[in-house]
């Protein structure tokens, strides 16, 4: 009984690190959100919601096979030729994406365009790569890799679906350049919409208001928080 009592323990813990992590990626350190990293693809590729999601599929893919490759090998790589060495690691994977995305999905390829390659060049990558991965074994890598690229295609996938509807007033259209088949006019809520949120200048804006509100969300949070700390305390 004890030791199915210590199992049981230890499976709760690591379930609820794992939580833990998981939201630190999504919410509390977003790489997009908060660490303002990769926001080239993040502003220019997030049109629509499906543009959001091959692209962050993409990068998540990459992000956690870098990591666990990065770790793997962290023995074996001169600190001198470290970074050069990450950069080939993710550009392999990178290829192997892109010829993934060429073969399958040709038309989602053909609307994300150079953005695919592009990854190589994410900061949010190769920091994790530098930061963590190569000072932490392989399962924390992969862990890593899977929180900070979860929590990255999520903002890809919400900021896209907020200018699509806002600058087109439909919701998941065109999901067929995944799944291919007919095109899928999705759910369309409204005709037309407002040009500028599907515009560069739209992107700016629209990551603006997802910071500003998630600023909003956690000082509203510390806010409900400081009370009931003051009355722990007393």
């Amino acid at each position: 009984t004890g030791t199915a009592y210590l199992r049981w323990w230890k499976t709760m813990s690591e379930a609820t690190g794992f939580i833990a992590r998981l939201r630190t990626g999504i919410w509390d350190d977003n790489p997009g959100l908060v660490q303002l990293l990769g926001l080239c693809p993040l502003l220019a590729v997030t049109t629509s919601f499906v543009n959001g999601l091959g692209l962050g599929i993409a990068t998540l893919f990459v992000l956690v096979l870098s990591n666990m490759l990065v770790s793997t090998t962290r023995t074996l790589i001169r600190p001198e030729i470290r970074i050069p060495m990450y950069v080939l690691i993710i550009a392999s994977l990178v290829t192997c994406i892109e010829m993934i995305f060429l073969a399958w999905f040709p038309g989602l390829s053909r609307s994300l365009g150079i953005f695919i390659p592009l990854i190589v060049t994410n900061c949010a990558i190769v920091a994790r790569a530098e930061v963590f991965a190569s000072r932490n074994p392989v399962g924390e890598s992969l862990v890593d890799g899977l929180v900070m690229g979860s929590g990255f295609a999520l903002l890809l996938m919400a900021i896209g679906a907020f200018r699509e509807l806002v600058g087109q007033g439909t919701i998941m259209a065109r999901l067929d350049m995944l799944f291919g088949g007919d095109p899928m006019p999705g759910l369309v809520l409204f005709d037309g919409g407002f040009l500028l949120a599907i515009l560069p200048p739209g992107a700016f804006i629209s990551l603006g208001l997802f910071v500003a509100l998630k600023n909003a969300i956690d000082r509203r949070q510390q806010q409900t928080n400081r009370p009931m700390r003051s009355k722990s305390l007393r």
